[in-house]
């Protein structure tokens, strides 16, 4: 399917267009094409060989001329006639934060910035202070956001990794057989930003499998090629290592080369004290200069030499992980599984940001499975997220009012993503908070704010009554704006004080809170809700990563206020008023 890069291509078009100062209609019109093209579920190829291009909304005869094009051609010649005409480097440009089309136009114009190195020399060398608009403090967050943008360029987020290795693997898979395949390293402990991607491999013909690995169509560049380990550069500049390794060692290699690091060298001390040697070839036993092979096919089986248990390979560092080998080691809880969630409890719908409406939600949530789902639309002072006014609000109630009694065994509650302004106050008042079933407050400005500001308004919505749980409570964006400073520590007494429970927000640009904080919140006490912040029914598949935090942070289902049935919500806390 290239929907991606066929929408890409014209989001790109509509921001490049912006900055020549183009029609703001013929912008936006590139901008909805981009959207409508993405959220296809059919490949966009089979539209256009039956002649159905034009049922795509938005895609007129001059966009479907495009398309084609594309798809004959591998190329787009109105975008390449564009980017003579203004850099397409300077789209990177516009995405460091504090930047934006304006911003990007206003320093191509007066110092010709064509990139991001060109903005870092010119904020670091005192150009940009005299132009319109640009102070001391503005270049001050320029550099920051670079320093952002820079980082989270080295990182891909646990859904890219994942997407990335699913379509290697499958791809793999078709052209040569294989025993055995599996994600290795950071990947398959789940981390939530991933740098490089690790696959392991046991088949017959290693030779065989090495040459379709660096032969597929994702391949961009091979960095090394031999008998049992290669590795290649994906055409979005992906490292990806393969090791083909033997059944006999399978278990210690996957152990291995999953890590992390400092797991590996805690497994490597306690197999010096018990006079072994650990490796991915197999655990041994030292006798003089000779050495017996104990253990490797599986992991369960090398571990136990060591007298540990089976360790998760989400358990395997960071949050918890030195406990493991301790003298007085805890017994390894039953992690939560994603079966275990039985309703989301932070969806966004068409009546503010959201692209599906509330029954096409609900519709998505039963084929999960699901028992119910809030429909947590922004509220009034978020104008960008389109928030709900009081008299919207309203309409939107009575919609869900009159689903629920048509529906069976399910249930729709009345949601909302509250504001905290810069004060600690939310955006409806009381009697207007009266009405919602799930209250969950957050903050989307004001970031910059000092720690103590910052962790009082947090705090003072834990402590309002009808808050259920706080979003993403550091603000977290992923190559975007780094978590804000709050004293987290207030904030998870505030929590448990208040019975208010603390969001792990499954967007996988957000990710937030991350596994050492979940961690580090539940042995305070706090309580969990895991949501998907879905804006698309698609966005529900993103329960899994939140779920991934969780284990990573050694939460089981009774740590996780989404895992009880519907009529049990009303126990868990102070604000599901009118679910039973």
């Amino acid at each position: 399917m290239q929907n991606k890069q066929i929408a890409e291509i014209f989001r790109h078009m509509g921001t490049l267009l912006e900055i020549q100062g183009e029609n703001v209609f013929k912008i936006r019109a590139y901008f909805n094409a981009a959207e409508n093209i993405e959220t296809l579920v059919e490949d966009i190829a089979v539209f256009r060989d039956e002649n159905r291009l034009h049922e795509i909304p938005g895609i007129g005869k001059a966009f479907q001329e495009k398309i084609i094009e594309y798809l004959d051609t591998g190329k787009m010649s109105a975008y390449q006639k564009l980017i003579q005409q203004v850099p397409e480097s300077i789209l990177g440009v516009i995405g460091v934060p504090s930047v934006g089309p304006k911003k990007a136009k206003l320093f191509y114009d007066q110092l010709k910035i064509k990139s991001v190195d060109d903005l870092q020399q010119a904020a670091e060398s005192g150009k940009l202070f005299g132009l319109p608009g640009i102070k001391e403090k503005t270049v001050e967050k320029i550099l920051q956001g670079i320093h952002v943008v820079t980082a989270g360029q080295q990182y891909m987020t646990l859904a890219q990794a994942s997407g990335v290795a699913q379509e290697l693997i499958a791809a793999l898979k078709k052209q040569v057989k294989v025993k055995k395949i599996e994600v290795a390293g950071s990947l398959r402990r789940q981390k939530e930003q991933v740098r490089d991607i690790d696959v392991l491999v046991v088949a017959t013909d290693p030779a065989a499998v090495m040459d379709a690995f660096v032969h597929l169509p994702q391949v961009k560049q091979i960095n090394a090629r031999g008998e049992t380990k290669s590795s290649i550069l994906t055409n979005d500049n992906v490292q990806v290592d393969l090791r083909v390794v033997d059944l006999r060692n399978w278990g210690a290699a996957l152990l291995y080369f999953t890590g992390s690091k400092n797991f590996n060298v805690k497994l490597r001390q306690l197999a010096i004290k018990k006079e072994m040697k650990v490796n991915e070839y197999g655990i041994f036993e030292i006798k003089g200069k000779k050495e017996k092979f104990v253990a490797g096919k599986t992991e369960k089986e090398c571990l136990k030499v060591f007298g540990l248990p089976y360790i998760e390979p989400e358990l395997r560092e960071d949050a918890g992980e030195a406990v493991l080998f301790g003298a007085n080691a805890p017994k390894i809880p039953q992690l939560i599984e994603e079966k275990d969630i039985r309703g989301d409890l932070h969806v966004h719908s068409v009546w503010s940001d959201g692209h599906n409406t509330i029954e096409e939600i609900v519709r998505a949530a039963q084929k999960r499975g699901y028992e119910y789902i809030a429909i947590s639309d922004h509220s009034p002072s978020l104008g960008v997220a389109k928030g709900l006014s009081i008299e919207n609000l309203m309409k939107k109630k009575e919609e869900i009012v009159q689903l629920n009694k048509r529906l069976k065994n399910f249930k729709v509650l009345l949601g909302t993503e509250v504001e905290i302004d810069k004060d600690g106050n939310l955006d409806y008042n009381d009697k207007i908070l009266a009405e919602f079933d799930v209250v969950i407050a957050a903050v989307h400005s004001g970031f910059n704010q000092p720690r103590g500001q910052l962790t009082k308004r947090l705090v003072k919505a834990c402590q309002n009554k009808y808050v259920t749980a706080i979003a993403h409570p550091f603000g977290t964006h992923f190559g975007k704006r780094e978590p804000y400073d709050i004293d987290f520590k207030e904030v998870c007494k505030a929590a448990v004080n208040s019975n208010t429970f603390l969001e792990i927000n499954a967007f996988p640009i957000r990710m937030d809170l991350n596994s050492v904080n979940t961690y580090y919140a539940r042995r305070q006490g706090v309580k969990f809700l895991i949501n998907t912040d879905a804006h698309r029914i698609e966005h529900l598949d993103f329960m899994k990563y939140g779920v991934a935090i969780a284990r990573r942070a050694w939460l089981t289902k009774e740590d996780v206020v989404n895992t009880s049935p519907v009529r049990q919500l009303l126990k868990k806390g102070k604000r599901f008023l009118s679910v039973v």
